[in-house]
């Protein structure tokens, strides 16, 4: 069959972004908050009363999440089009109205002593939410007075939120040209269509034109870009320390349930295990037929190797390649990913005016999940298919759970989707009918140990220093290019002979308001996906079970717990971060060894 590559939100609410049932919803979650908020005046501490107002926040929580991915998922396909800027305030104002009445309950939770708050939890209406009002409580720990709070959450929608905003305008403005060194033509493209090429450009001459143009672009908007990021950073550390907060890792790290134990041990492990990506890059030059390795080159496409030329992968093959070996490992992953397909979950197309990147996003009221990306038929693109997928499959298997069990952290929340991409990229290796073939899939394999291993942990060396310099004032385009270009000496181990310094400027990530240091939960459910794929491999007939069991205790249990729970490893320790690790270099020998003919 033929699948659509346009999604569906019209079952979300019909009508586009004026939809009388948006606006039917804005209302109902306002009156929800205000109802919340009189509840609250008269609030006991009894299970029942507790159990009352956690049902109706998490009502709400269901209603913002629901309204946020219609609205993103609008602006996503019509990317800079300033009429979603009055919805996303709206939003915006919503959410910040909600979290006045949720510090109040917060702080409710915390006024029964320790004892009593025990004994709530084990209410049968309680009980499966009992981490995460543990986690509200701890939070109340840190809140100031209710005046204060409120005027804090209201400053956030001009201030952190604010700045956010204000980069995804300055990005959508950009544009820059190129020359395509087959054609000799001159093209301007915008700055999310090069995003898009400098990945999958297989032309060396051409990726590094674009590559130094798109360079440029950022460098001519550095003074703009470099104003927002010290001004979303500023309102960061400000709000961090008024609650008490002593270090800019300590947030994040609660954020991602898991310790700076286990941090600085995965964190240890990366760095010692670096030198195996050398001879690796050394190979990919000669196969490129490079003298140097540049930015863009990281993970270039090989597409020329012997009498081999990669075809392009219809969609369609693509969706029924997934949903087969998704079958091998998980039935229920496959008849999940065939449903997506089939009820339009998914758009792919690709077509000018989209927003760069991909993401997955949960329709709470509607117990579905909603995929955005852009599909070129590149060897790539299945496993980012599969990618998202998987996280819309860890979603799908909490929606009989409160919505308080679906709050699991983005560390975790890689693990699912970086395990689905995992499964793809094995299965196409091992689906290769010649070395040759076999040689480009390995290649497009290493494209997520290159990224976990090498650029996101750049992306975090950057991040931590620039905080550290943020404390003590603003920081200049130049001093952040020199910090940038710091951690990706660091990072790549100098692997790098031309670097993108102005990569803190291009990067969507640092400019998120919601989520800071949006890096290392990467290399963390990278590596943990690992794990659980070894042990997939090792009883496949009892592994869906266990994998299910897993996906379900996310939001349950810090990341340390979940290991020891179902993994029955120690995370802190570095024996389960380092096998993941050897399962890179025995790619890397294959790739070594597999290339040796066709030098």
């Amino acid at each position: 069959m033929g699948y659509s590559q346009t999604w569906d939100l019209e079952s979300i609410y019909p009508g586009g972004i004026s939809s009388p049932a948006l606006e039917a919803k804005y209302q109902a979650v306002a009156q929800d908050i205000k109802l919340f908020e009189q509840d609250l005046i008269s609030a006991e501490t009894s299970a029942d009363s507790l159990a009352d107002l956690s049902d109706l926040a998490q009502k709400i929580g269901s209603g913002l999440g629901t309204i946020s991915i219609f609205i993103n998922g609008w602006a996503s396909v019509d990317y800079g089009n300033s009429i979603y800027g009055p919805h996303f305030a709206k939003l915006g104002q919503l959410f910040a109205d909600f979290a006045t009445p949720m510090n109040k309950f917060k702080k409710l939770l915390l006024s029964l002593n320790e004892s009593a708050f025990r004994d709530v939890l084990k209410s049968p209406r309680l009980e499966p939410i009992a981490f995460y009002l543990s986690e509200l409580r701890t939070d109340a720990k840190r809140l100031l007075d209710d005046q204060t709070e409120t005027l804090i959450n209201q400053f956030d929608l001009d201030g952190q939120q604010a700045w956010s905003q204000h980069y995804d305008t300055i990005s959508a403005g950009l544009s820059m040209t190129y020359t395509d060194d087959n054609d000799g033509k001159t093209r301007r493209i915008s700055a999310g269509q090069a995003l898009n090429m400098l990945d999958g450009e297989p032309d060396n001459k051409t990726r590094a034109n674009i590559m130094t143009n798109y360079e440029k672009m950022w460098g001519n908007a550095e003074n703009l870009t470099a104003d927002t990021l010290n001004h979303l950073a500023g309102f960061r550390l400000t709000n961090q320390k008024a609650h008490g907060r002593q270090s800019h890792l300590e947030q994040p790290l609660e954020m991602n349930r898991m310790s700076q134990a286990t941090l600085d041990t995965m964190w240890s492990v990366v760095d010692n295990n670096k030198a195996m990506f050398k001879p690796y890059f050394e190979r990919k030059k000669q196969l490129l037929g490079l003298t140097q390795l540049g930015w863009q080159d990281q993970v270039a496409p090989l597409t020329s190797i012997g009498n081999y030329q990669p075809a392009e992968v219809s969609y369609d093959d693509a969706a029924d390649f997934i949903v087969t070996q998704f079958g091998k490992f998980s039935p229920k992953m496959a008849s999940f990913a065939k449903m997506a397909f089939e009820k339009r979950w998914i758009e792919s197309e690709n077509r000018p005016g989209k927003q760069p990147g991909g993401y997955m996003e949960s329709v709470p009221d509607l117990h579905e999940s909603r995929i955005f990306l852009t599909y070129t038929g590149s060897v790539n693109d299945a496993a980012t298919i599969a990618h998202e997928l998987g996280h819309a499959f860890h979603s799908a298997q909490l929606t009989d759970l409160p919505l308080w069990r679906d709050a699991y952290a983005m560390n975790v929340a890689e693990t699912a989707s970086t395990f689905a991409e995992l499964i793809v990229n094995d299965a196409n290796v091992k689906a290769a009918t010649s070395d040759a073939e076999k040689l480009v899939l390995l290649d497009a394999k290493m494209t997520n140990p290159i990224a976990m291993f090498l650029n996101i942990h750049a992306r975090f060396l950057f991040e931590d220093a620039f905080y550290k310099e943020r404390q003590h004032g603003v920081v200049t385009p130049q001093k952040l290019n020199a910090l940038m270009d710091e951690a990706q000496i660091s990072a790549f181990d100098g692997i790098l002979d031309v670097r993108h310094p102005h990569f803190w400027s291009s990067k969507l990530h640092f400019f998120i308001d919601s989520v800071p240091f949006y890096n290392f939960p990467y290399t963390f459910g990278y590596l943990f996906s690992a794990g659980i794929y070894a042990e997939a491999q090792k009883d496949p007939n009892g592994f869906e079970d266990k994998y299910i069991a897993l996906l379900r205790d996310t939001a349950n249990m810090t990341s340390e717990a979940l290991a020891q729970k179902h993994l029955g490893v120690d995370l802190t320790q570095p024996d389960f971060w380092q096998a993941g690790a050897d399962l890179i270099q025995q790619d890397i020998n294959d790739f070594l060894r597999l290339s040796e003919q066709f030098i």
